[in-house]
């Protein structure tokens, strides 16, 4: 288990996330994504494509619990994409949505993370459409 209760150990990972800072503290050097297995680069790579889209996007905690060794959030976003986001394309509206995602910690890092964003929202803000 992290040394900070797990609470304090997810806030602290996702002011990492905010700040463009590493991930490795947090995360092991392969971690499983939605059943992918990857390194902590391709991780962090994948979070990062998120900035690159929408430059303004900032991961808030708005619902958190913990058992002791699972994190279950719901993560609350507000961005305006100016490119390609969630495959969806920019039209200069800021858009709001929430991602359900859920992580198993192993010796005081995140091992695996099953993760759900609501890509409904997104199509109906930005006018596309999502089957």
């Amino acid at each position: 288990m992290p040394t900070l209760p797990l609470e304090s150990f997810y806030n602290k990972y996702i002011d990492a996330i905010n700040s463009h800072s590493s991930l490795s503290p947090f995360v092991h050097e392969h971690v499983t994504h939605n059943g992918r297995r990857m390194s902590t680069t391709e991780y962090e790579a994948l979070i990062e494509a998120s900035f690159a889209s929408a430059s303004d996007i900032h991961f808030k905690v708005d619902k958190l619990l913990t058992t002791e060794d699972s994190i279950a959030a719901r993560i609350w976003f507000d961005c305006t994409p100016q490119k390609e986001f969630l495959g969806f394309q920019p039209t200069g509206r800021m858009v709001h949505f929430a991602e359900h995602v859920f992580y198993r910690v192993r010796d005081g890092k995140i091992e695996e993370v099953w993760s759900v964003l609501d890509t409904q929202a997104v199509a109906r803000q930005l006018g596309g459409s999502e089957g």
